[in-house]
């Protein structure tokens, strides 16, 4: 057996192609002279790089830099992420990032501390009573921190006090010396490590996540179609039960964590369209012969979700995506919310564009070609090992190891797409292997199921979970990785 092996993930590494030139600004924040420091350079290596950095915040900014203290709560109407439009009479919300300098010797208490606090069943909220925060701050922080590790609990404090969501955590002995290495903090709780051993390329590697941050758009721009669905029709369909029933599956499997809520990390009486009150952790999808759709999961920010207890309203109907890429054709439902659909829409129902259709053999009892991939999960989760006799792994182009993108952007939707589009048992339908999947670094896992009769929707990836062909870890890689046959004929991840 080869092993399977992404190329090339030694510096220099591969940057996206489709980084755009941004500018850039600096408002200065509670500092101290590592901060500082990385400031400077940081927006020296921007402007080397070609990037315009302006000297005030004006209507042209794409990004704002900024600096807060650890452990120093920012009161929100200070915070530059709710305050800079107003603030500086923009017309657009800018991407904030906020540097924070810790000592090693914090860094490691603190992650000592919620390594210790992890460690009891039940949260105490003792253990994470953290000025600034909310009341019920443990709630999220504790069940972040099972999901992730300590680590994850620090990122969740630091936006929390920071009032903001983008950060670049700086660690160095002092305070008042350089940095010997940042972490990068994104909404999912993404954590990827920089060494500041060769400082030009520590400030090359921080310019470039900056810059790849935002050089993508969201395709949240769904657009409605056509008449809705009957409700006649829409009762007589079997999938949305089967969604229902594939959401008890995984709850009861703890594949989606409970949703993170603003509320209850920080008190923000509004929340300005900086960020959305909540949001939840990943979504999945089926498709629907009858209505020749997918019907997948709403989006978690439009209100809460629970995955694992969905409602017929938290359902939506995707026929395509836009020409344009900006977001996903929806089909609304008579007498339904019809709230959007998840962000990760247009990554679903855009994967199909690439693969094949086929016809379905006379067991289905359905006429006309469907997707070769009948059901999508997405999650934030990773494979820790898989039985290639069953699964197969596809790899994304290398840059995304490097400078992994955010959710619901066009970046992430393009890379799955064109993972999936690679893959063998999926464009050769006789392949054996019913199941696909592609790590997204810093995110989590895309899974896809081949259909197969006699199974309803997802039962081939709770039942590959169950039997130990597919299995699902916590912790998600936050960079290049490989996977490695063991003895046991399975691949087994290894990080780079």
């Amino acid at each position: 057996m080869i092993t399977e092996k992404l190329p090339s993930t030694r510096l220099p590494r591969q940057s996206h192609a489709w980084l755009q030139k941004i500018t850039v600004a600096y408002q200065s924040g509670p500092s101290c002279p590592m901060a500082d420091e990385a400031a400077g350079n940081l927006l020296a290596q921007l402007k080397a790089d070609g990037h315009t950095v302006l000297d005030h915040p004006r209507n042209s900014v794409n990004v704002l830099i900024t600096t807060a203290q650890f452990n120093q709560p920012i009161e929100w109407r200070q915070a530059l992420m709710f305050t800079a439009r107003r603030r500086f009479s923009l017309e657009h919300i800018p991407t904030v990032f906020t540097l924070v300098a810790i000592t090693r010797a914090d860094f490691d208490a603190m992650m000592a501390h919620f390594r210790k606090a992890l460690a009891t069943p039940k949260p105490d909220p003792e253990n994470y009573r953290f000025s600034g925060l909310a009341s019920h701050a443990y709630i999220t922080l504790h069940e972040q921190g099972l999901r992730a590790g300590p680590i994850l609990s620090l990122v969740r404090l630091i936006q929390s006090q920071t009032m903001c969501i983008r950060l670049i955590l700086l660690i160095g002995e002092s305070l008042q010396g350089p940095p010997q290495e940042a972490y990068t903090f994104d909404l999912v709780g993404a954590y990827p490590r920089t060494s500041a051993a060769d400082p030009a390329a520590f400030y090359e590697d921080l310019a470039l996540r900056v810059v790849t941050a935002v050089s993508t758009r969201e395709v949240t721009q769904h657009e409605v179609l056509g008449e809705p669905v009957p409700l006649a029709q829409w009762n007589m369909l079997s999938t949305p039960a089967a969604m229902k029933i594939a959401g008890q599956e995984f709850g009861r499997r703890e594949f989606f964590t409970r949703m993170v809520e603003i509320g209850n990390l920080v008190n923000i009486p509004a929340l300005n369209g900086a960020i959305a009150s909540q949001y939840s952790e990943g979504c999945f999808a089926t498709w629907d012969p009858e209505l020749n759709a997918m019907i997948t999961t709403i989006t978690g920010s439009a209100r809460p979700v629970d995955k694992g207890q969905l409602s017929e309203d938290e359902l939506a109907v995707i026929l395509a995506m836009r020409p344009d890429g900006k977001g996903a054709v929806v089909r609304h439902v008579e007498g339904k919310r019809n709230d959007s659909p998840s962000t990760e829409a247009v990554e679903m129902v855009g994967m199909d564009s690439r693969l094949p259709f086929i016809q379905l053999g006379k067991e289905w009892n359905i006429q006309g070609e469907v997707p070769v991939a009948r059901s999508k999960l997405h999650g934030h989760r990773s494979v820790r090992a898989y039985d290639p006799k069953f699964v197969e792994h596809v790899f994304l182009e290398p840059a995304y190891y490097h400078f992994p993108v955010s959710c619901s952007t066009e970046a992430q939707a393009s890379a799955i797409m064109t993972a999936f589009s690679q893959s063998q048992a999926l464009n050769q339908p006789t392949d054996p292997r019913q199941l696909v999947f592609t790590i997204l670094p810093g995110h989590g896992v895309v899974i896809v199921e081949k259909w197969v009769a006699g199974k309803v929707p997802f039962q081939m990836i709770w039942e590959a979970i169950d039997g130990g062909a597919l299995e699902i870890d916590s912790r998600v890689p936050q960079g290049p990785l490989s996977f490695i046959p063991q003895e046991n004929g399975k691949m087994a991840l290894q990080e780079e």
